[in-house]
């Protein structure tokens, strides 16, 4: 037997949060007082503070998370074997505007940062040259299409020539194809490749005379276009094209830009029973204070705001975007339903695994990226986000299928929490933040920074003002983030349709 201690979230609560693991007869501490564990309890895992009868709600944030399906006792653990979700199908959903809390800015914090300032106005954070196919089958000509110029063209002010493969553009019908051109076309417009090799085959779906109408807002000098069965040798004339692009990216020096010109994808993956403690209110708080120097911040990961999405909608800055907003979640059910998918499978076997027991808890911990600003619009998928503030992008949760969206958004980078770990990185630079100190302590090499020392003491003001520097040296160019040390950049396409 030995104390140890756990974590009460909200007054309201009446479940504790297992700091560490316990075991059958333990003493935990907590802002109550004392309690006798009953059983083994897992790291993060959830610790019933009382009686609990069958039907009744399980609370935590201060919010039901599901109810006791079985009377659980006090000290007994609250997980999927005792607790099941609240949630069903659609909702009928009422606009209940809230004042917004003023936002603060802290005198002291950078109100700039050092960026390329593109033709068209828009702003990058890195001098790359990127590749980007119309057709998963010209992916490996791609690949070595990078290589080639990666090292004759990296240097003297570009950061490097990167290619992202996808299995798309042929066989592709109506919507899905659509998805795989507005994505594309995002990437194509992003702000830090400075020059883009558009590559298609020739006889795809998407080829590139039908690529071209959705890259109108693309200036001519950034893009150039190669159809492989039209050339006898690509790789010199890729190289031919190339090096165009490298001598009109050297055109751009780094400038000092305001603040407001930032984007930033906020996604979490990987999530654990500290994710909506530590990390994810973190992120947060970043939001908010970039969003107060007119920056903007863009949340994704739609279904995994089943269960909170009226925290959400109520911060909508009016009517109109409050639908919008109600048209994005109902949307996504109706894609589970079209699909005879249940709509709350959530949460994935790796965040039961990390404590997470129902959708409404991980979307109650999933939405805290946001912060408390007002959210001002709702981005459809692949199309740039272009108002100040905090915005929902239209994507789902899968990891990777996300971040493309919030990159084709317009994000220069992207703030991604994790409780477990992941070495995956999106096409621009993708900043790890773990939500328990193990975790960074095991992975360093996958993550940048550490939000566990919140429950060891340290003050949330004070480590948002540390990741705040932080994004800004990044978004200066002054460090990388590990997924661009490691070379972990990809992207995924949304697929929703008939391939023939």
């Amino acid at each position: 037997m030995c104390a140890a201690k756990a974590l009460r979230i909200q007054g309201t609560d009446n479940v504790l949060i297992a700091m560490a693991p316990l075991s059958a007869g333990d003493i935990v501490e907590h802002s109550s007082g004392t309690l006798q564990v009953m059983e083994d309890i897992p790291r993060g895992h959830k610790i019933a503070l009382t009686d609990i009868s069958a039907g009744v709600h399980i609370m935590k944030y201060g919010y039901p998370i599901g109810h006791a399906t079985v009377a659980i006792r006090k000290g007994q653990w609250v997980h999927t074997h005792n607790v099941k979700t609240n949630l069903s199908g659609k909702v009928e959903y009422q606009y209940e505007p809230l004042v917004p809390r003023p936002l603060e800015l802290i005198p002291e914090l950078p109100t700039y940062f050092d960026g390329y300032v593109r033709e068209n106005g828009d702003v990058g954070i890195r001098n790359e040259i990127w590749i980007l196919n119309t057709v998963g089958c010209v992916n490996k000509a791609a690949e070595m299409l990078a290589k080639m110029a990666d090292m004759e063209l990296r240097g003297g002010g570009i950061d490097g020539v990167y290619h992202f493969a996808h299995p798309y553009g042929c066989s592709q019908l109506g919507d899905d194809l659509q998805y795989t051109q507005k994505a594309l076309a995002g990437l194509v417009r992003h702000p830090n490749a400075a020059g883009v090799l558009v590559l298609g085959l020739g006889c795809e779906n998407n080829r590139i005379q039908e690529f071209r109408p959705f890259l109108k807002d693309v200036p001519e000098a950034k893009i150039r276009f190669l159809a492989l069965q039209d050339v006898e040798d690509e790789f010199e004339e890729g190289m031919k094209l190339l090096r165009e692009l490298a001598d009109y990216a050297r055109s751009f020096k780094r400038e000092r830009v305001p603040l407001s010109e930032l984007k930033i994808g906020l996604k979490c993956g990987g999530s654990d029973g500290f994710s909506g403690i530590t990390a994810n209110p973190l992120v947060g708080a970043v939001s908010d204070l970039v969003v107060a120097q007119g920056g903007t911040t863009l949340l994704t990961e739609v279904p995994e705001m089943f269960g909170a999405e009226t925290i959400l909608m109520h911060r909508a800055v009016d009517e109109g975007v409050f639908e919008n907003v109600v048209s994005l979640i109902d949307d996504f059910k109706d894609y589970y339903t079209r699909h005879q998918q249940v709509i709350y499978e959530n949460p994935s076997p790796g965040n039961k695994d990390g404590g997470i027991t129902t959708l409404e808890e991980k979307s109650l911990g999933c939405t805290q990226k946001g912060g408390t600003s007002p959210v001002v619009d709702v981005v459809p998928y692949g199309m740039p986000a272009t108002k100040p503030g905090l915005s929902l992008v239209q994507a789902p949760g899968n990891d990777m299928v996300s971040v493309t969206a919030l990159t084709a958004a317009g994000a220069h980078l992207v703030l991604f929490t994790t409780g477990r770990g992941t070495p995956m990185g999106a096409a621009v630079p993708t900043v790890k933040i773990s939500t328990n100190t193990s975790l960074f302590e095991k992975k360093r090499n996958w993550i940048d920074f550490n939000a566990g020392s919140l429950v060891e003491g340290d003050d949330i003001q004070t480590l948002a003002a540390s990741l705040y520097n932080a994004v800004i040296d990044i978004a200066s160019g002054r460090v990388q983030t590990r997924n661009e040390k490691n070379g972990c950049r990809e992207i995924a396409i949304f697929k929703d349709g008939v391939t023939l």
